[in-house]
């Protein structure tokens, strides 16, 4: 199966084009990059630090969806979009990685997978998908007389909060309790904020150092509190699950889905 990875040179770009190029049954399409970047022409494998493929990297994003069967996309809400809509024209799968991603960003989204298989997730990682499932799990068996906090922590070059697994993980909970997580998410605290508000789930953003990705769901009340951490020690665990998903696009029919699904968690 033939997989391109936009913006191939970047550091998770460059674990993207290892990840397919070291995964049987996946064949690296090409890559693309800016227009001013000085790896157009070049072969996105070794740039990465692999064999040669015999790929290209080029400035034209329709050339690479044209001719590979699914792309990955882990770069920026303004790019996706744009791919999301290529990906509907050609009929390419598309993997979406992209976090920050605004409410009209998502209803376009929503219209090119009419036409196409995307799988969009906040974390492509397994451990983060079971403990998504696991949340939404113990939500649903706890009244809200359980206090839900978010807490994450990512490099200090990360530029959105919270994190995209964060609110995935606070869509989680919220999914068990019922409940819209947009009425009910408290991710700014400052200055005398009064009480707790029952039934809201907070959110907590640190930033420092190289952190890959660090998150906790507390569930709190008093006397007890139990938590369900994942910890990510390295930016791989995304890129292999974003191959796996990119495969599974082959034989899904069109629609928008999550990796949740690629990896069969839903009942």
């Amino acid at each position: 199966m033939k997989i391109g990875i936009v913006g191939c040179t970047g550091r998770m770009g460059r674990m993207l084009v290892q990840a397919v190029v070291n995964t049987e049954g996946a064949e690296l399409a090409g890559g693309t990059e800016r227009e001013n970047s000085p790896f157009i022409g070049q072969d996105p494998a070794v740039v990465a630090g692999e064999v040669p493929s015999g790929a290209l990297i080029t400035a034209n994003a329709d050339e690479l969806f044209a001719k590979a069967d699914a792309v990955i996309d882990f770069t920026a809400p303004a790019a996706t979009i744009e791919h999301a809509k290529l990906a509907a024209k050609h009929g390419t799968g598309l993997v979406i990685g992209t976090t920050g991603l605004s409410a009209d960003d998502q209803a376009i989204i929503a219209e090119a997978a009419k036409s196409t298989t995307i799988i969009q997730a906040p974390n492509m990682s397994l451990g983060v998908n079971l403990a998504f499932a696991i949340t939404e799990k113990v939500a649903s068996m706890l009244s809200d007389d359980w206090d839900i906090e978010i807490v994450e922590m990512h490099h200090k070059h990360k530029v959105d909060a919270p994190s995209g697994t964060a609110l995935g993980l606070g869509r989680a909970a919220a999914k068990g309790r019922g409940v819209d997580l947009d009425t009910v998410a408290d991710k700014v605290r400052d200055g005398f904020t009064g009480e707790r508000k029952k039934g809201d789930i907070g959110f907590a953003t640190l930033r420092g150092g190289d952190v890959v990705g660090d998150h906790t769901v507390m569930f709190a009340i008093e006397g007890e509190r139990f938590e369900i951490t994942h910890k990510a020690s390295s930016r791989v665990i995304f890129a292999r699950g974003a191959v796996t998903g990119a495969l599974w696009t082959k034989s899904a029919d069109a629609g928008l889905y999550d990796m949740q699904d690629v990896l069969g968690l839903k009942d």
